[in-house]
């Protein structure tokens, strides 16, 4: 076969350092717009974004040419800049949870992507993790999951 072809779909998880409340709400939609810019100039698609003040949700096309850790680490360090440039003193934490998700699955990602504020109204982010991971099937350790 002369060209790589790949459907690789992931939601990212990833929340501000020691979960502070740093996104402000006004800040979030630009936030989420200046990724999909970001997106586009790495060749990978943001197929969804959302979250809370303290942590994001991405639902990422990704491309045969980066790496998952690849991505994850220019899409934190460049919004880490754009909030610097735009007067909040901000952090991502280090770490960060993937999973992957069926073609078939997409729209149902977006829609619980998109809803982050309804789902937090009735759970903690922590639990919230915990149960992706657990859906998923990842082994952790809970005593360190979110240890600084």
């Amino acid at each position: 076969m002369s060209h790589t072809l790949a459907a690789n779909f992931v939601h990212c998880v990833f929340s501000t350092k020691e979960r502070r409340d740093l996104i402000a709400a006004e800040l979030q939609e630009r936030l989420y717009a200046y990724w999909v810019g970001i997106a586009e100039n790495l060749g990978l698609k943001v197929l969804a974004a959302g979250g809370t003040s303290n942590h994001v949700h991405l639902l990422i096309g990704l491309p045969t040419s980066l790496t998952l850790a690849e991505v994850v680490q220019k899409l934190k360090a460049n919004s880490s800049r754009w909030f610097e440039e735009n007067g909040v003193q901000f952090e991502w934490q280090k770490g960060y949870g993937a999973f992957s998700v069926s073609p078939s699955l997409l729209t149902t990602v977006q829609a619980y992507i998109r809803n982050q504020e309804e789902h937090h109204r009735k759970r903690s982010f922590e639990e919230e993790f915990r149960a992706l991971l657990d859906k998923s099937g990842v082994a952790y350790d809970a005593e360190r999951l979110f240890a600084a």
